[in-house]
């Protein structure tokens, strides 16, 4: 799509210093955008860049406008700017209102008729596909499932028996919604199947990364709030919730009941225990492992970070002794109360 520099000020709110008929149809980086590419730079310490610009444009902050050799779009904060004018410039393929002949679609389901239901899929029985919803190949829609206006489900997604999904979310490819959850009692060293019979409700604009999986509740629902983000590979056990604005980072794991509040981020490879509460607004750096209930707001970290093989082992084999050095402190203590109680 091709637009001007003016439209784009114009849609988003943003100043212009420079030609507003300047026309862009594509994003890009500041030396390789080319004439009619379109840039941002959100960090000070990168200008050299803009020594080799050949964008038709850069979005930058006012702090940074007057370093900015080419035109700029200045915004509060170019990166969301960046984003929101992408989104412009490359739209998402919607493919053609209609249901694909290789589809299988239930009799009693309804299905908008701007909605695309594409090659090989099938949408079970009662289910709701609302207007401008695209079902990309190979993808399962179960029976009483609700898709609100806008949902997009590349392909290959599964989505289960009485999920819902808000409007305008995508789920990437491979992505499983309402799968049973881990729930298994044991009896005499044996499990026993405990039947899921919640669901899945995730709110509007969320976006679930590639081969992500969401569990069903045991008994009450697994609940997504609305904007959240969702990266690859990430695992949401059953009866979590995650509140709105949250985003969770590639191979992320919540063990079920645990609860995520609203506006968290959860670094790469968290593991999140079950039955736990994380307060809104909190930060967890990559790898932490949480085990207990986070009440402040505020960044917390777990793990240790890699170090040499040689390193590794020395701390290692310190911490193997510090049972033994903790023993030891604690009989010096009782030595020294000891002492000190006779004189």
């Amino acid at each position: 799509m091709t637009v001007t520099l003016g439209d784009l000020a114009v849609r988003f709110g943003l100043a212009l210093r420079g030609d507003p008929d300047r026309p862009v149809d594509h994003v890009g980086t500041v030396t390789g955008a080319g004439p009619r590419g379109i840039a941002f730079l959100a960090n000070a310490k990168r200008l050299d860049e803009l020594v080799g610009a050949n964008a038709a444009a850069i979005i930058v902050s006012a702090k940074l406008a007057d370093e900015s050799p080419i035109d700029c779009l200045i915004a509060e904060n170019p990166h969301a700017a960046f984003a929101r004018i992408a989104t412009v410039l490359h739209p998402k393929a919607m493919g053609p209102a209609g249901i694909h002949p290789s589809a299988v679609v239930a009799p009693d389901a309804r299905v908008d008729s701007s909605a695309h239901i594409g090659p090989l899929v099938v949408v079970g029985a009662r289910s709701v596909i609302g207007a401008r919803a695209y079902i990309g190949p190979g993808c399962v829609v179960g029976e009483d499932v609700e898709l609100a206006a806008d949902v997009r489900l590349v392909a290959r997604v599964t989505v289960l028996d009485r999920v819902s999904i808000g409007a305008r979310s995508v789920l990437d490819a491979g992505v499983v919604v309402g799968s049973e959850g881990f729930g298994n009692a044991l009896d005499e060293g044996r499990w026993v199947h405990v039947p899921q019979v919640g669901t899945v409700r995730i709110g509007a604009d969320v976006e679930i990364g590639a081969n992500s999986a969401i569990d069903r509740g045991a008994l009450d629902d697994t609940i997504i709030g609305d904007g959240v983000r969702i990266d690859n590979l990430v695992q949401v056990g059953h009866n979590c919730t995650i509140g709105a604005h949250s985003a969770l980072a590639g191979c992320a794991g919540l063990a079920g009941s645990s609860h995520v509040g609203a506006r968290c981020r959860i670094g790469g490879g968290v593991g999140i225990a079950g039955h736990l509460r994380i307060c809104d607004d909190v930060s967890i750096t990559g790898y932490s492992f949480v085990t207990g209930d986070i009440r402040e707001p505020g960044v917390y970290s777990g793990g240790i970070p890699a170090e040499s093989a040689t390193d590794w082992r020395r701390i290692v084999g310190r911490l193997k002794r510090i049972d033994g050095l903790a023993r030891r402190v604690g009989e010096l203590e009782k030595n020294l109360d000891s002492t000190q109680s006779e004189e």
